[in-house]
């Protein structure tokens, strides 16, 4: 056996939600350089058909899907137009960060309304949409399916790395990411038997040009003192599209810097 082998994505349609995105673009990457074709689901247009330009006059395999993925009523019919497409679909990451426009809204100012809709945005739209392509992995007999949730999801918020900026993790975002990550172990229960396997990436916080306060804070309370990079999110990510972690489903796969080990 070549090691080498298992990473590559040859042969392999991955679709990549949110695939023009900060962390969703360095998937985009990785997924092409390494041999699969990607297929980027993003609403953004512009940054999407850029990126699958780049990419194809480079050598590299991307296409590119304008399908709005929190349309939960017509979702179904969405997938079973890309699976007549690309006729299979081997890896499916769940990265798409759909919030509205007052996600940042502290507690004491959170609508429900908002509430509402943030979930059926995202964790809605991840739970149908996860239903939908592993029920088509089982008809295939394979498929790697790949969530993303958050450190987040798995600890309480250390909200003093926010004192002094108006910055703040909503409350919809631990609930959201936390029911991700459950969501990720049942379907790897449910559809593991079909040859069906089902992760879960957890990032850290990813450098995105924050206030210098901030990126300080959290650099403080991390082992490796820095905020994580898109690509070390994308690396992982294609991990766990690979054969190199064939028997790996069920898992959720921190990326944090250690954030979570203390």
């Amino acid at each position: 056996m070549v090691y080498k082998n298992l990473f590559n994505l040859e042969n392999k349609n991955v679709f990549i939600t949110g695939g023009a995105g900060l962390i969703g673009s360095e998937i985009t990457k990785a997924v092409a350089e390494l041999g699969g074709t990607s297929i980027i689901i993003d609403i953004n247009e512009k940054l999407s058909l850029e990126l699958c330009e780049k990419l194809n006059k480079a050598g590299f395999k991307c296409h590119y899907e304008n399908i709005d993925l929190t349309n939960l009523q017509d979702i179904d019919i969405e997938i079973e137009k890309l699976v007549k497409k690309y006729k299979v679909i081997n890896v499916w990451i769940n990265n798409a960060y759909p919030r509205t426009s007052d996600w940042g809204n502290k507690v004491e100012n959170l609508k429900l309304e908002s509430w509402q809709k943030n979930v059926d945005m995202h964790l809605n739209s991840y739970s149908w949409i996860s239903r939908k392509v592993c029920l088509q992995m089982k008809d295939q007999g394979f498929g790697s399916l790949i969530n993303f949730g958050s450190t987040y999801g798995l600890l309480g918020n250390d909200f003093s790395i926010y004192e002094g900026t108006e910055m703040t993790s909503p409350m919809g975002y631990s609930a959201i990411k936390g029911g991700i990550i459950n969501l990720t172990r049942y379907l790897a229960s449910y559809f593991g038997p079909f040859g069906v396997r089902v992760n879960n990436i957890c990032p850290g916080g990813i450098f995105n040009k924050q206030l210098e306060s901030f990126v300080e804070k959290y650099s403080a309370k991390t082992p490796l003192k820095r905020m994580g990079k898109p690509e070390e999110i994308a690396s992982a990510c294609v991990f766990l599209a690979s054969e190199a972690s064939s028997y790996i489903t069920g898992h959720t796969l921190t990326v944090d810097g250690g954030w979570t080990a203390i």
